[in-house]
Protein backbone atom coordinates (compact mmCIF):
# COMPACT_ATOMS: atom_id res chain seq x y z
CA UNK A 1 0.00 0.00 0.00
CA UNK A 2 0.92 3.55 -0.65
CA UNK A 3 2.07 5.14 2.87
CA UNK A 4 -0.38 7.90 4.09
CA UNK A 5 2.64 10.89 3.85
CA UNK A 6 3.30 9.12 0.26
CA UNK A 7 -0.41 9.72 -0.63
CA UNK A 8 -1.06 13.35 0.76
CA UNK A 9 2.10 14.29 -0.82
CA UNK A 10 0.62 13.08 -4.62
CA UNK A 11 -2.86 14.86 -3.71
CA UNK A 12 -0.90 17.93 -3.28
CA UNK A 13 1.02 17.72 -5.92
CA UNK A 14 -1.49 16.98 -8.42
CA UNK A 15 -3.09 19.64 -7.50
CA UNK A 16 -0.47 22.34 -8.46
CA UNK A 17 1.00 19.96 -11.39
CA UNK A 18 -0.09 22.12 -14.53
CA UNK A 19 -1.30 19.88 -17.61
CA UNK A 20 1.13 18.21 -19.56
CA UNK A 21 0.74 17.92 -22.77
CA UNK A 22 2.20 14.07 -23.88
CA UNK A 23 4.04 13.49 -27.55
CA UNK A 24 6.14 10.59 -28.49
CA UNK A 25 8.89 12.02 -30.10
CA UNK A 26 12.55 9.96 -31.34
CA UNK A 27 14.65 12.64 -29.10
CA UNK A 28 12.52 11.76 -26.29
CA UNK A 29 14.19 12.47 -22.80
CA UNK A 30 15.88 8.86 -22.45
CA UNK A 31 15.81 9.51 -18.53
CA UNK A 32 11.90 10.13 -18.64
CA UNK A 33 11.43 7.56 -21.16
CA UNK A 34 13.03 5.19 -18.35
CA UNK A 35 11.15 6.57 -15.65
CA UNK A 36 8.04 5.28 -18.00
CA UNK A 37 9.33 2.09 -18.65
CA UNK A 38 10.15 1.67 -14.73
CA UNK A 39 6.39 2.89 -13.95
CA UNK A 40 5.15 0.65 -16.43
CA UNK A 41 6.74 -2.27 -15.81
CA UNK A 42 5.39 -1.55 -11.62
CA UNK A 43 2.06 -1.32 -13.07
CA UNK A 44 1.57 -4.67 -14.66
CA UNK A 45 3.52 -6.46 -11.86
CA UNK A 46 1.99 -5.06 -8.54
CA UNK A 47 -0.80 -3.30 -9.92
CA UNK A 48 -1.49 0.33 -9.89
CA UNK A 49 -2.96 1.15 -6.34
CA UNK A 50 0.28 -1.11 -4.88
CA UNK A 51 2.87 1.10 -6.88
CA UNK A 52 4.32 3.93 -5.35
CA UNK A 53 6.02 6.82 -6.92
CA UNK A 54 9.36 5.72 -4.17
CA UNK A 55 9.27 2.04 -6.19
CA UNK A 56 8.86 3.96 -9.56
CA UNK A 57 11.57 6.39 -9.00
CA UNK A 58 13.71 2.94 -7.12
CA UNK A 59 13.02 1.23 -10.40
CA UNK A 60 14.01 3.61 -13.07
CA UNK A 61 17.34 4.66 -10.58
CA UNK A 62 16.02 8.20 -10.36
CA UNK A 63 15.12 11.01 -7.00
CA UNK A 64 11.31 11.44 -6.28
CA UNK A 65 12.63 14.97 -7.03
CA UNK A 66 13.60 14.02 -10.60
CA UNK A 67 10.53 11.64 -11.15
CA UNK A 68 7.78 14.34 -10.63
CA UNK A 69 9.87 17.20 -12.39
CA UNK A 70 10.25 14.97 -15.67
CA UNK A 71 6.83 13.22 -15.24
CA UNK A 72 4.56 14.34 -12.57
CA UNK A 73 2.52 12.40 -9.82
CA UNK A 74 1.47 9.20 -10.39
CA UNK A 75 -1.78 9.31 -12.21
CA UNK A 76 0.20 11.36 -14.41
CA UNK A 77 2.62 9.07 -14.87
CA UNK A 78 0.00 6.32 -15.81
CA UNK A 79 -1.39 8.71 -18.40
CA UNK A 80 1.73 9.12 -20.08
CA UNK A 81 2.55 5.17 -20.08
CA UNK A 82 -0.70 4.90 -21.37
CA UNK A 83 -0.66 7.92 -24.18
CA UNK A 84 3.03 6.82 -25.06
CA UNK A 85 1.01 4.00 -26.54
CA UNK A 86 -2.37 5.73 -28.02
CA UNK A 87 -0.16 7.90 -30.37
CA UNK A 88 0.28 4.84 -33.06
CA UNK A 89 -3.83 4.39 -32.88
CA UNK A 90 -4.20 7.88 -35.01
CA UNK A 91 -4.49 8.47 -38.65
CA UNK A 92 -1.29 8.24 -39.78
CA UNK A 93 -0.13 11.08 -42.40
CA UNK A 94 0.49 9.13 -45.63
CA UNK A 95 -2.71 7.90 -45.95
CA UNK A 96 -4.24 8.25 -49.18
CA UNK A 97 -7.52 10.69 -49.27
CA UNK A 98 -10.64 8.56 -50.32
CA UNK A 99 -11.79 9.60 -53.60
CA UNK A 100 -13.67 6.98 -54.51
CA UNK A 101 -14.91 3.54 -53.46
CA UNK A 102 -12.15 1.42 -54.15
CA UNK A 103 -9.77 3.81 -52.49
CA UNK A 104 -11.62 3.81 -49.52
CA UNK A 105 -11.49 0.13 -49.08
CA UNK A 106 -7.65 0.24 -48.99
CA UNK A 107 -7.12 3.18 -46.08
CA UNK A 108 -9.93 0.90 -44.36
CA UNK A 109 -7.90 -2.06 -44.89
CA UNK A 110 -5.01 -0.02 -43.76
CA UNK A 111 -5.96 1.38 -41.03
CA UNK A 112 -8.06 -1.48 -39.70
CA UNK A 113 -4.81 -3.71 -40.00
CA UNK A 114 -2.97 -0.74 -37.92
CA UNK A 115 -5.54 -0.49 -35.14
CA UNK A 116 -5.54 -4.55 -35.26
CA UNK A 117 -1.59 -4.66 -34.71
CA UNK A 118 -0.98 -2.05 -32.22
CA UNK A 119 -4.12 -2.69 -29.98
CA UNK A 120 -3.12 -6.56 -30.37
CA UNK A 121 0.24 -5.47 -29.07
CA UNK A 122 1.14 -7.89 -25.84
CA UNK A 123 2.11 -4.63 -23.91
CA UNK A 124 -1.32 -2.88 -24.66
CA UNK A 125 -3.25 -6.10 -23.85
CA UNK A 126 -1.20 -6.02 -20.75
CA UNK A 127 -2.86 -2.45 -20.45
CA UNK A 128 -6.13 -3.34 -20.81
CA UNK A 129 -5.67 -6.55 -17.90
CA UNK A 130 -4.37 -3.81 -15.80
CA UNK A 131 -7.48 -1.71 -15.81
CA UNK A 132 -9.62 -4.85 -15.64
CA UNK A 133 -7.78 -5.95 -12.68
CA UNK A 134 -7.82 -1.93 -11.16
CA UNK A 135 -11.10 -1.51 -11.87
CA UNK A 136 -12.62 -1.16 -7.85
CA UNK A 137 -9.94 0.09 -6.52
CA UNK A 138 -8.19 2.38 -9.05
CA UNK A 139 -10.80 3.05 -11.57
CA UNK A 140 -8.92 6.03 -13.01
CA UNK A 141 -6.54 3.54 -15.24
CA UNK A 142 -9.91 2.74 -16.80
CA UNK A 143 -10.71 5.94 -17.55
CA UNK A 144 -7.00 7.03 -18.89
CA UNK A 145 -7.28 4.23 -21.30
CA UNK A 146 -10.94 4.74 -22.24
CA UNK A 147 -10.04 8.80 -22.77
CA UNK A 148 -6.44 8.35 -24.03
CA UNK A 149 -6.59 5.01 -25.40
CA UNK A 150 -9.60 3.84 -26.92
CA UNK A 151 -10.61 6.98 -27.60
CA UNK A 152 -8.15 7.49 -29.78
CA UNK A 153 -8.75 4.91 -32.19
CA UNK A 154 -12.00 5.90 -31.96
CA UNK A 155 -11.49 9.42 -33.67
CA UNK A 156 -9.15 7.90 -36.40
CA UNK A 157 -12.17 6.08 -37.58
CA UNK A 158 -14.47 8.22 -37.36
CA UNK A 159 -12.32 10.94 -39.26
CA UNK A 160 -12.02 8.32 -42.01
CA UNK A 161 -15.66 7.50 -42.07
CA UNK A 162 -16.62 11.69 -42.11
CA UNK A 163 -14.57 11.97 -45.01
CA UNK A 164 -16.21 9.18 -46.95
CA UNK A 165 -19.76 10.25 -45.97
CA UNK A 166 -19.17 14.09 -46.48
CA UNK A 167 -17.37 13.03 -50.11
CA UNK A 168 -20.66 10.79 -51.07
CA UNK A 169 -18.85 7.28 -50.86
CA UNK A 170 -21.09 6.08 -47.70
CA UNK A 171 -24.18 6.65 -46.69
CA UNK A 172 -25.16 6.02 -42.77
CA UNK A 173 -24.59 8.33 -39.45
CA UNK A 174 -21.02 7.77 -39.04
CA UNK A 175 -21.18 7.08 -35.52
CA UNK A 176 -23.18 4.14 -36.25
CA UNK A 177 -20.65 2.97 -39.45
CA UNK A 178 -17.79 3.53 -36.78
CA UNK A 179 -19.33 0.79 -34.29
CA UNK A 180 -20.11 -1.70 -36.96
CA UNK A 181 -16.79 -1.52 -38.70
CA UNK A 182 -14.90 -1.79 -35.01
CA UNK A 183 -17.47 -4.42 -34.35
CA UNK A 184 -16.67 -6.13 -37.72
CA UNK A 185 -12.97 -6.26 -36.93
CA UNK A 186 -12.80 -6.87 -33.40
CA UNK A 187 -15.42 -10.05 -33.22
CA UNK A 188 -14.24 -11.50 -30.15
CA UNK A 189 -10.69 -11.29 -30.61
CA UNK A 190 -9.69 -8.32 -27.56
CA UNK A 191 -12.13 -10.82 -25.37
CA UNK A 192 -9.86 -13.85 -26.14
CA UNK A 193 -6.17 -12.18 -25.97
CA UNK A 194 -7.52 -10.94 -22.04
CA UNK A 195 -8.43 -14.54 -21.19
CA UNK A 196 -5.26 -15.82 -22.99
CA UNK A 197 -7.31 -18.91 -24.14
CA UNK A 198 -6.08 -17.13 -27.92
CA UNK A 199 -2.34 -17.10 -29.43
CA UNK A 200 -1.86 -13.80 -30.92
CA UNK A 201 -2.42 -13.34 -34.14
CA UNK A 202 0.18 -13.36 -37.08
CA UNK A 203 0.28 -10.41 -39.51
CA UNK A 204 -1.35 -12.08 -42.35
CA UNK A 205 -4.63 -12.54 -40.23
CA UNK A 206 -4.90 -9.39 -38.95
CA UNK A 207 -4.69 -8.42 -42.58
CA UNK A 208 -7.27 -10.58 -43.24
CA UNK A 209 -9.72 -9.64 -40.80
CA UNK A 210 -8.87 -5.82 -41.64
CA UNK A 211 -9.97 -6.74 -44.97
CA UNK A 212 -12.63 -8.90 -44.48
CA UNK A 213 -14.33 -6.01 -42.08
CA UNK A 214 -13.90 -3.50 -44.70
CA UNK A 215 -15.82 -5.84 -47.42
CA UNK A 216 -18.73 -6.30 -44.94
CA UNK A 217 -19.24 -2.56 -44.21
CA UNK A 218 -19.22 -1.55 -47.85
CA UNK A 219 -21.73 -4.18 -48.23
CA UNK A 220 -23.32 -2.73 -44.99
CA UNK A 221 -23.39 1.46 -46.36
CA UNK A 222 -23.43 1.58 -49.78
CA UNK A 223 -22.75 4.63 -51.81
CA UNK A 224 -25.80 7.13 -51.98
CA UNK A 225 -25.97 5.87 -56.15
CA UNK A 226 -25.92 2.67 -54.93
CA UNK A 227 -28.85 0.14 -53.73
CA UNK A 228 -28.88 -0.25 -49.96
CA UNK A 229 -28.72 -4.12 -49.44
CA UNK A 230 -30.83 -5.55 -46.32
CA UNK A 231 -29.18 -5.52 -43.07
Amino acid sequence: MVPCGTASREKRMSARAKPRKVVETLDENPVRARILDAAFAAFVTAGYAQTSTLEIAKRAAVSKRDLYALVGNKREILAHCIERRAVRLRVPADLPEPHDRERLAEVLIALGTQLLRETTDETVIAVFRLAIAEAVDAPEVARTLESSGRATARAALTQIMTRAQSTGLLRGEVGEMVEQFSGLLWGDLLMSLLLRVAAPPSARELARRARAATAALLQLYPAPTEPRRPR
